[in-house]
């Protein structure tokens, strides 16, 4: 600030992470677009919570604090699903999880009231907030909790990415104009916004579980920019209120985004302290779109990203790609293109781009996949070759999750687009996420059937031949989801070994996280479908023992080692 010739912030970021400066780590995008539009911006990663060191370092912002848990939700990133403390953290330097508190949004505004009274509004934001800006069920705690906005005593919330509403709540705030119609966040009112669709009240929720469902169903199908309806909901004598969403980004606006300074490094503060792990995957990586729409019922990455597809441009993507050369330490590896499913890069369904998500009904479930999304990987693999072409390029790797039941149904380019990542973009193994194999707990978590799976094996196996490859498919698989008993384990073993011939080597125990209708079903015990009662595995050693059975090593009388 002395060598800049500042003598105030006018935002000051507050983080669960160290401060890395990279597109991927959303506290530093943010950091960099306010930069762009001529704010004057500080970081403070990781604040010592126990003293006014850190807190009180870069004096108090002139137009507010925006407050992030980091890049991972603090209690998933501090606790595992049988609630054991993790030991390591990937956005810590040195690694050891010893500076990420729990609940950190709440801790960090605390934090923050504590050493300036009466200071600027608190805005928090990132996927911590997003995920738990309504009534939510908490796993930790084991309870419903109320909106995040409560319990931190924060001002304001802005939620999914909010790039747009980011920029306008800053200009709304630097010239004292009512930012309360700003779409994209939520605020604490004293008044109703009748208008709005009434949500349930928390204590609604807390005396009748079927109330929590159609509250979450309302959630749920409200969180698209063109359809969405603002939300309200009473939370004790006052009321939570959810503006609709932002604008997505168009392509030139991702571009733009992309293409500002980072340095894709730890910053020098943080690093004497060690290297942060994530940095080897994250910093000669390419994110190429944003979105998803597969609706795994047990992923945020929907209601948080959106599920409509805004990709970035080939030449910028390109460009990137080039702008590697400049770093000492990139030896032409490029560690992950893609994003949150690498495998839906470069097109959307055109009934949602005009109309938005349709109502009640998903691109793709246990079932089938839409037939007015005609999946085609033809620009994904123009992107591929193009990639591959860039000078200093040497292995361009796909990372991402892959959804294989996509491949399998583009009937064009699908076989053509598996054939260039098994020749080009594999690292030995390729991991796939079928999760399990069992219709009905297939169906409870909207993931395509296990006949998809056997086809696109059968695929993959024949491409590995012909190109002379000895490559492998490693499967994601969970343990314990709700609707999930022993004997579906047994089950899941028996498939693995008999139809894919291979014994897993690891499985997760379910985890329910906000937001996520798997959570919604772990709390009420009930089918949100149906509203019927599905069995739900609560138990700690019986949820390990689930996952024991299908990572048990044997030996087959099929002939191949375990």
């Amino acid at each position: 600030m002395d060598a800049l010739g500042w003598d105030q912030c006018d935002v000051i970021l507050v983080s669960g992470d160290a401060y890395i400066d990279s597109p991927f780590i959303g506290v530093s995008m943010v950091g960099r677009m306010l930069e762009r539009l001529g704010y004057r911006v500080g970081m403070i990663g990781q604040p010592d919570i126990k003293s006014d060191k850190d807190i009180k370092r870069l004096g108090e912002p002139r137009l507010y604090w925006g407050v992030s848990g980091g890049s991972v939700d603090s209690m998933v990133s501090n606790y595992t699903a049988t609630k054991k403390f993790r030991n390591s953290d990937d956005y810590t330097p040195g690694g050891k999880n010893n500076k990420r508190p729990d609940r950190a949004l709440s801790v960090y505004c605390n934090l923050i009231r504590q050493h300036f009274k009466n200071t600027v509004p608190l805005v928090l934001g990132g996927i911590e907030a997003s995920l738990r800006r309504v009534s939510h069920y908490d796993y930790w705690q084991n309870k419903l909790k109320k909106p995040i906005l409560f319990d931190s005593k924060a001002d304001i919330l802005v939620y999914g990415m909010g790039e747009i509403a980011i920029e306008q709540l800053t200009r709304a705030i630097e010239k004292n104009q009512d930012y309360k119609d700003i779409r994209g966040i939520c605020y604490i009112s004293k008044e109703p916004k009748y208008e709005y669709i009434q949500l349930p009240s928390h204590q609604d929720c807390l005396d009748d579980k079927e109330k929590y469902i159609d509250l979450f169903d309302d959630f749920y199908d409200n969180n698209d920019p063109i359809t969405a309806n603002g939300l309200c909901q009473p939370v004790d004598a006052r009321f939570l209120i959810q503006n609709p969403p932002c604008d997505y980004l168009n392509e030139d606006e991702m571009d733009a985004n992309s293409n500002l300074p980072f340095t894709r490094e730890l910053h020098p503060y943080y690093a004497k302290e060690g290297k942060v792990k994530c940095l080897e995957t994250i910093k000669f990586s390419i994110m190429t779109h944003h979105g998803c729409w597969g609706e795994c019922n047990f992923c945020a990455i929907g209601v948080h990203q959106g599920r409509t597809i805004r990709t970035r441009s080939e030449e910028n993507i390109l460009d990137e790609a080039k702008s590697f050369n400049q770093y000492k330490d990139y030896k032409g590896i490029i560690s992950d293109v893609g994003g949150p499913t690498a495998n839906m890069y470069g097109y959307e369904c055109d009934k949602k781009l005009k109309k938005g998500t349709c109502d009640h009904m998903r691109c793709v479930d246990a079932e089938r996949l839409c037939k007015v999304m005609h999946v085609d990987h033809g620009r994904n693999i123009n992107l591929l070759k193009k990639v591959r072409e860039v000078e200093g390029v040497r292995k361009a790797f796909i990372a991402s999750g892959v959804r294989y039941d996509l491949i399998t149904a583009d009937k064009k380019h699908g076989y053509s687009y598996l054939k260039e990542m098994v020749k080009h973009h594999i690292s030995g193994q390729l991991k796939v996420a079928p999760e399990h194999t069992q219709q009905h707990v297939l169906e409870l978590m909207g993931k395509p059937g296990k006949e998809t799976l056997v086809d696109f094996k059968k695929m993959y196996d024949r491409l590995n031949k012909e190109e002379g490859k000895n490559q492998f498919l490693t499967y994601y698989l969970i343990a314990a989801h709700p609707g999930c008993e022993e004997k579906d384990m047994h089950e899941l073993k028996r498939f693995t070994s008999e139809e894919l011939k291979m014994n897993p080597e690891q499985a997760q125990v379910f985890t329910p996280t906000p937001s996520t209708y798997s959570a919604v079903m772990y709390y009420t015990e009930l089918d949100p479908k149906t509203r019927k009662k599905i069995f739900v595995e609560k138990d700690t050693k019986r949820k390990e023992k689930q996952k024991r059975i299908v990572v048990k090593k044997d030996c087959f009388k099929s002939g191949f080692a375990s």
